[in-house]
């Protein structure tokens, strides 16, 4: 048996999923065994077209990937689910006249299931997206807990605001929970060993122009330039009034590559089902989840490790 670590990625197709996938890719010591795509952030066809040409550029087309036929409570902006069909019409990912990486008949749910179910040790989930597909296939069949080494979800807010601004809500809420807060909140009562990424921590590694300029001046490297592409597609948040570009999803992706980069706190949370609040991640003292919960981040070092990645 190999010693890699096996992760299946559950992603919902925006920029920072796309960059976050690249990411994984340049790790030696993952295995990915499957890319799950949730129409979340993100208009299905492009999202998925987009994540099977990456796979294919870095040399991955033995790779699957399965579409999610859910569809959340709270649906996303429709001018953000609109960047992965920029994204997949970059030029670089337009070269080849076909996709290769091969596309799952099954939706995301049973897709996950069938690849918990297949894999030979216990499997690594990274969540960058909503949690509506790995919850499916757990009430589906519970026994796959037991094949689940930990989930790694960029997700939630506990100690500072969200960043939903929506008629109904009052902005407590994090994007990836509010989405489906029931499915947050089942996965938040599951009992799985369970990180997350909230805003908290992405709070401190925004995307700015500095660290673009750092990544531009490498774009010899395929990947780099590729990667600057994806994060430029996002240039109209930078510079900001209400709403700003983070690296999120790297920064949870990031956690399988540098862990020592990134400090924790165990906090035990639960997460409202509905409301005003719907999708708020709170503290649950004696009734919630204990959640390794990401705090604090070495900025510049985590910087580095991107750039050194997107030079592979």
């Amino acid at each position: 048996m190999s010693d890699k670590k096996l992760v299946l990625m559950d992603h919902d197709g925006g920029a920072d999923d796309l960059l976050s996938l690249m990411m994984l890719l340049t790790m030696p010591h993952i295995e990915l065994i499957g890319v799950a795509v949730t129409p979340a952030d993100s208009y299905l066809p492009f999202a998925l077209e987009a994540s099977r040409k990456i796979l294919d550029l870095l040399g991955r087309s033995d790779i699957q990937t399965a579409g999610g036929d859910l569809h959340g409570v709270n649906a996303f902006p429709a001018a953000w689910r609109a960047g992965p069909h920029i994204i997949n019409a970059l030029p670089i990912l337009l070269e080849r006249d076909e996709i290769q990486a091969p596309l799952a008949a099954e939706p995301a749910r049973v897709f996950l299931a069938q690849k918990l179910k297949a894999a030979p040790k216990p499997v690594t989930v990274l969540m960058t997206g909503p949690a509506s597909n790995l919850i499916a296939a757990l009430k589906a069949e519970p026994d796959l807990s037991n094949n689940i080494a930990e989930v790694v979800w960029m997700a939630g807010a506990v100690d500072v605001a969200g960043n939903v601004r929506d008629y109904v809500h009052n902005g407590s809420a994090e994007w990836n929970v509010y989405w489906d807060p029931p499915a947050g909140k089942t996965l938040m009562e599951a009992k799985l060993p369970l990180t997350i990424f909230p805003l908290d921590a992405t709070n401190h590694v925004p995307v700015d122009l500095n660290f673009l300029r750092r990544l531009a001046k490498q774009r010899q490297y395929t990947l780099s330039d590729l990667a600057a592409q994806c994060w430029a597609t996002t240039i109209n948040t930078i510079p900001h009034y209400d709403y700003q570009y983070f690296m999120w999803d790297t920064l949870a992706t990031g956690y399988l590559g540098c862990p020592e980069l990134i400090t924790f706190k165990r906090l035990e949370l639960s997460v409202l089902a509905d409301g005003p609040n719907a999708g708020q991640t709170i503290p649950a003292p004696g009734s919630g989840q204990w959640v390794n919960v990401a705090d604090k981040v070495e900025v510049a070092a985590f910087h580095d490790y991107l750039l050194e990645q997107f030079r592979r």
